[in-house]
């Protein structure tokens, strides 16, 4: 039976799912070391693979070639947008992934990928640039799952920046740019690799702070990794049915 991977860049956001894996078991000896285990019927793959976008893609590629999992589900901590509707503590879930920083900054404006011609996948016909889709079908059911445990779950588009945006000024130029709702450093190049590979991909990530002036006072990372993983655990129990 394949597994399920799920990663995230640091321990601490897999922290809560890694004890809940009934005979885990980690491979410390491998480029990215994961732990194994079971939740239920269901395999599942957890790794901390690193913070940002270089680390996100070796690790997602090293374990996808390993593991070859059935699906991938990105989980940890992000930054809300303003206008979005988030919270600190709350959940939201990707229907999109955008590399935020990839294009050209010009006299006349930012170029995106596309406008550049400089797509980052190529399959057949069809061409992506910073816009990644992450799967439909699973996304319904964990929008579907979290209504029916009323857990409020906010979806929309996800931002994937190198440089953390730490003004409200910077928050709102890349919220009006792409319409999204939050940002991140690493979900993008996952979402990037499962689609390369033909793998389902799901992001689910709790708010840990809003994208205003960088004021960490306010924050709570705890609380929102701790509400990312505890939902992760409803679909993983929702799959092992």
């Amino acid at each position: 039976m394949k597994p399920i991977l799920i990663m995230a860049a640091v321990p601490r956001e897999l922290e809560l799912l890694v004890n809940t894996l009934q005979d885990p078991y980690c491979d410390t000896d491998a480029t990215f070391s994961a732990t194994e285990g079971n939740i239920g019927a269901t395999r599942l793959v957890c790794c901390a693979g690193g913070v940002g976008k270089a680390n996100a893609a070796s690790a997602a590629t090293s374990l996808v070639e390993r593991y070859r999992p059935e699906l991938i589900i990105i989980t940890g901590c992000g930054g809300a947008y303003p206008g979005s509707g988030l919270s600190v503590g709350d959940l939201a879930l990707a229907s999109d992934e955008i590399f935020g920083d990839e294009g050209v900054d010009t006299p006349t404006g930012w170029l995106d990928l596309g406008q550049m011609e400089l797509p980052l996948l190529t399959k057949g016909v069809r061409s992506w640039y910073n816009s990644i889709p992450l799967a439909r079908h699973e996304a319904q059911k964990a929008m579907k799952l979290a209504g029916s445990h009323g857990i409020q779950l906010v979806r929309g588009r996800f931002v994937t920046v190198s440089s953390c945006s730490g003004t409200k000024g910077r928050g709102q130029e890349l919220a009006r740019r792409y319409q999204a709702v939050c940002e991140n450093m690493e979900g993008a190049s996952i979402a990037l690799t499962a689609l390369r590979y033909g793998i389902p991909c799901l992001e689910i990530r709790g708010i840990s702070n809003l994208v205003e002036d960088r004021d960490m006072s306010r924050w709570d990372i705890s609380r929102a990794v701790e509400a990312a993983q505890r939902f992760v655990i409803k679909i993983v129990e929702e799959v092992s049915r």
